[in-house]
């Protein structure tokens, strides 16, 4: 066959400018994937630490020392010490509490923070072995060092909510709570997409082109909806708000709990008041509910790629599981274990509805020019 009597074009090129090869691209992937996870325990043992009343049992902030722990008997009394000086100590637990039931609320604290620190070691060494090897692309250099910067920053802002409970009465600011809570999952939510972008840099229409911008701003909508309902719950739990009103749907034989407007100014009821702020929690959780169900059914229809539609799937169940864990929690005055749960199955249904925004994503648009490539 003759040179000049044709010339073929080699198939367009499916990764974008600066994409890692495969096997380095799986070993960045495995490690995002793997802080998320580590962003997801923490969450849950967070959980846990807090409703085992066991954030105020660490008086003191040792980073660089924080995965010693006592070690003998004379450091377990030292730190016990430390702890009877504690408001929570003299206002609450002195009467029953002795070295025993102290060393339980410990480790919860202590498990807690040391998760904590690993997520910074895990994620800082990994990270300079691949800038090192220029192994991952340049425009997302950045951004992880943005992510490891907001990682600091949460630590900060872990002690701060500890402190506030250490001066004068026996419990952390629930707006430290909530802001420390938002961050942990912020930085979650961005470890998720940023290993979901590194399986899958060049962005493909899963939808009907019409249909996509729409059902992108419904997911928007509905992670927006979904931050702010965690926020509530996070209120609704520093303020203990979970062990009033333990009947669904009425709240003290009423729909609107009897002391809904009971504080002056009137706004602060939402923020502060133990009633009214699991009524807004009950309310933005079956808003936002209904918001993902609806979502979960655009997302099943015939003409949306099989991936998407099982992503729907997902979230269709957890958020069905998720009402049903909030309403079990509060009608049973919030076990340990359940409120855990609750707390864990909200976090899982944060990284579908991410999954599901990544996924409808506007498509990539950038053209490639094909290669020229003799017959042979």
């Amino acid at each position: 066959m003759s040179q000049s009597q044709t010339v073929r074009a080699a198939p367009e090129l499916h990764i974008l400018p600066g994409t890692p090869p495969a096997p380095v691209a799986a070993a960045v992937r495995v490690w995002l994937f793997s802080i998320a996870g580590l962003c997801f325990l923490v969450a849950v043992v967070g959980a846990i630490t807090r409703l085992t009343e066991s954030g105020l049992s660490m008086v003191e902030w040792r980073p660089l020392m924080q995965d010693i722990p006592p070690l003998s008997d004379a450091a377990w009394q030292a730190v016990f010490e430390k702890y009877k000086l504690s408001p929570q100590y003299l206002q609450v637990t002195h009467g029953w509490m002795g070295l025993a039931e102290f060393k339980g609320i410990f480790w919860w604290e202590w498990t807690h923070r040391l998760i904590a620190q690993f997520i910074g070691v895990a994620f800082a060494l990994p990270f300079l072995y691949f800038l090192a090897r220029r192994q991952l692309p340049k425009r997302l250099v950045p951004y992880l060092v943005g992510l490891f910067v907001l990682g600091g920053l949460q630590g900060l802002l872990g002690w701060a909510m500890v402190a506030s409970g250490l001066v004068d009465r026996p419990a952390v600011s629930h707006y430290r709570l909530a802001a420390h809570l938002s961050m942990d999952l912020t930085i979650y939510s961005l470890t998720l997409w940023t290993a979901f972008f590194v399986s899958r840099p060049r962005a493909a229409a899963l939808t009907p082109a019409e249909h996509q911008p729409i059902l992108r701003r419904h997911a928007i909508v509905g992670l927006t909806a979904l931050a702010i309902t965690i926020v509530w719950g996070a209120f609704t739990a520093g303020l203990r708000a979970g062990l009033v009103y333990n009947s669904f749907p009425m709240m003290g034989g009423n729909f609107f709990p009897p002391d809904l407007l009971a504080q002056h100014p009137i706004l602060s009821n939402f923020v502060e008041n133990r009633g009214a702020v699991q009524f807004v929690h009950r309310m933005l959780a079956m808003t936002t509910g209904l918001i993902l169900i609806a979502l979960a059914l655009r997302l099943r229809a015939p003409t949306v790629a099989p991936e998407l539609r099982k992503t729907a799937t997902a979230l269709f169940a957890i958020v069905a599981l998720q009402i049903f864990l909030g309403i079990e929690t509060v009608v049973n005055q919030v076990p340990v274990w359940l409120g855990a749960l609750h707390q864990a199955n909200a976090i899982l249904l944060l990284g579908i509805v991410v999954r599901a925004l990544f996924l409808l994503r506007k498509p990539t648009t950038a053209k490639f020019k094909p290669k020229l490539v003799a017959a042979a």
